[in-house]
C-alpha cells in the first residue's frame, strides 16, 4: 500500500510539474497543437515524459521487491549469502538494461 501511495505522489508531482500557463494560449490550444503535429502513433513531449516517469518507477519498485527478497533469503540462510547477491546483482542488470532500453525507445523512438 506504501509503493502504491508513492507511485500517486510521484504521479501528482510529474503531471503539477508540467503545467504551463501562458498569457497567449490556453493549455487546451497547446495541447491540441501538440497532438496534431505529432505523427501518427508518437507521443507528445508531455506523453514522453510520463511514459518515462512510469518506467522508472516501475524499475524502481522491481529493483526494491529484488533486494528485499535477497536481503531476507540471506537472513533465512546466510551460508549461501555469496551466490544469492550474485544472482540478484544480475537480474538488477537486467532489469536497468530493460529499464534503458524503454527510455530509449520512448524519447527518441519515432513511429512506424
Amino acid at each position: 500500500m506504501k509503493s502504491l501511495k508513492t507511485a500517486a505522489l510521484a504521479l501528482l508531482v510529474l503531471f503539477t510539474t508540467q503545467m504551463t500557463v501562458s498569457a497567449q494560449e490556453s493549455v487546451e490550444d497547446k495541447a491540441r497543437v501538440a497532438f496534431a503535429s505529432a505523427p501518427k502513433g508518437a507521443l507528445p513531449d508531455g506523453g514522453k515524459f510520463l511514459a518515462a516517469g512510469l518506467v522508472i518507477i516501475g524499475a524502481g519498485l522491481g529493483i526494491g521487491m529484488l533486494a528485499k527478497g535477497a536481503v531476507e533469503s540471506i537472513a533465512r540462510q546466510p551460508e549461501v549469502a555469496g551466490t544469492i547477491q550474485t544472482n540478484m546483482l544480475i537480474a538488477a542488470a537486467l532489469i536497468e538494461g530493460a529499464t534503458f532500453f524503454a527510455l530509449i525507445i520512448i524519447i527518441i523512438g519515432k513511429p512506424y
